[in-house]
């Protein structure tokens, strides 16, 4: 898991979804789960647990990625451990993590995911990746 400093905010993968142990050691509360291929994760009853079925791709629906940005955007503001995550943990987790910082902090998106690229090896799909940015800006054209 990567954390996204100075925020409690982790982006990681479908198997460090899924281990309650860890994700407690690191004082995490809500895991968001973005992964549609994957099944849903099985956890302790004390963490919260949301689930976003993305593809890695333009087919969503915009009202789905709006939510789990504003999800995500909603953890960051109330500073609440939360950990992002999708099957490798190398697309829809960041893309979805730096258009919710984006929204949180007014800073660019394309900045915020630069600075994770800079710490985690990713692979974004341009697609949804375009498609997080048009969400974030209230426009359904790149959808």
């Amino acid at each position: 898991m990567l954390q996204v400093s100075p925020y409690k905010l982790w982006i990681g993968n479908a198997s460090e979804a899924r281990d309650s142990a860890k994700i407690r050691a690191q004082g995490i509360a809500v895991v968001i789960d973005l992964a549609v291929n994957e099944p849903p994760a099985v956890l302790s009853r004390e963490l919260v647990v949301c689930r976003f079925p993305l593809h890695d791709g333009m087919n969503n629906p915009p009202w789905l990625l709006r939510a789990a940005i504003n999800a995500v955007a909603g953890f960051i503001q109330s500073q609440t451990p939360a950990l992002v995550c999708c099957s490798a943990g190398i697309s829809r987790a960041p893309s979805i993590t730096a258009a919710a910082l984006a929204k949180a902090t007014n800073r660019p998106p394309g900045e915020w995911l630069a600075e994770i690229a800079a710490a985690r090896q990713l692979d974004v799909s341009s697609g949804l990746w375009s498609c997080a940015c048009a969400a974030i800006e209230d426009r359904d054209d790149r959808f």
